[in-house]
């Protein structure tokens, strides 16, 4: 028998038992005790967390009980998986940092050379590029575990108005530009409200929460409904279509014309004009407000705002 194979029917055997003897190993395996401890460091070296317990009556004790047994992947199958971790590099702070990057490097690790000379190569050639962002984001696991345990927390907040305390309950994270976000239930407001991860100062305390909540994905599909529909319609010009095709919340809104100009005509949630403004600002010329007069005055009143600066100053 191949010593892999040997190694793979051990690591099934102690994953199934968590406590075990080198002798019970011996016995199983009909190998002797010296090997048993060769193959125990090997099993170590490759990330199975052993502990060795000493005395008398000692043995061995896998520390974690939720180890998978090994998958077997094609080339094209584990390079792929690669480039997935790979991705999200660009994320300063991400829940499972430490496992993402043993993972990673467990992967290439098993890699034939050939494969491993792929990847190498494609990392020349391709990569999934977000904005680096500097801010970090210590608390993103300690939220994500909270809402996944179905607590409420205490929370220090930094925003506009300063720190402040407020007691929420999570409903999950994601990330979004290179930040992370976290749709909470705030129980002084008593509506869920979207608040900045890194913005956490500190978590005070969480506790046991009995009411039910939605959770992250019913709060997504929640979320396409327009709960105060309004009616956007704008003209573009090509370069206008360009740029509105770039943005995600409205590639699909824009319709182009033969000419290349385009135009959107459709109906939004009020509640996303705030959001829409900035690009429609940055556009200036390239995109013609028809409706609504609410987006055409927050437009006006920017540029007001950003002349009256620049006149003080003369």
């Amino acid at each position: 028998m191949s010593k892999a194979k040997r190694l793979l029917d051990i690591l099934l055997f102690v994953s199934a038992k968590k406590k075990f003897t080198a002798q019970e190993i011996s016995d199983e395996f009909n190998i002797s005790i010296r090997t048993v401890h060769r193959y125990i460091l090997d099993l170590s070296d490759m990330g199975l967390p052993i502990y060795a317990e000493q005395g008398r009556n000692g043995g061995y004790t896998v520390l974690s009980s939720r180890l998978l047994p090994p998958i077997l992947f094609t080339e094209d199958e584990a390079v792929s998986i690669f480039f997935a971790f790979q991705s999200l590099h660009y994320y300063r702070d991400l829940p499972f940092n430490t496992e993402i990057q043993s993972a990673s490097h467990k992967l290439y690790s098993s890699l034939q050379e050939e494969a491993k000379r792929k990847v190498d190569q494609l990392q020349s050639y391709i990569a999934f590029w977000n904005p680096k962002r500097a801010i970090e984001t210590p608390l993103l696991k300690d939220v994500l575990e909270a809402a996944i345990e179905n607590k409420n927390l205490h929370i220090h907040y930094e925003s506009k108005s300063g720190t402040t305390t407020k007691r929420i309950h999570p409903i999950g994270v994601y990330a979004h530009d290179g930040l992370w976000y976290m749709p909470a239930f705030d129980f002084t407001k008593q509506k869920i409200l979207l608040f900045r991860v890194d913005r956490i100062v500190s978590i005070i305390e969480s506790e046991e929460n009995k009411e039910i909540f939605v959770n992250l994905k019913e709060w997504f599909s929640s979320n396409f409904e327009n709960k105060q529909p309004i009616r956007l319609h704008v003209l573009l010009s090509r370069e206008g279509v360009r740029q509105c095709k770039s943005e995600p919340n409205l590639e699909e809104l824009v319709v182009i014309n033969e000419n290349g100009t385009g135009y959107i005509n459709a109906i939004i949630d009020k509640g996303e004009l705030n959001f829409i403004s900035p690009l429609f600002y940055r556009l200036g010329m390239h995109a013609q407000i028809v409706e609504p007069k609410e987006l055409v005055d927050i437009l006006r009143q920017q540029a007001k705002d950003i002349l009256s600066m620049y006149l003080e100053n003369d």
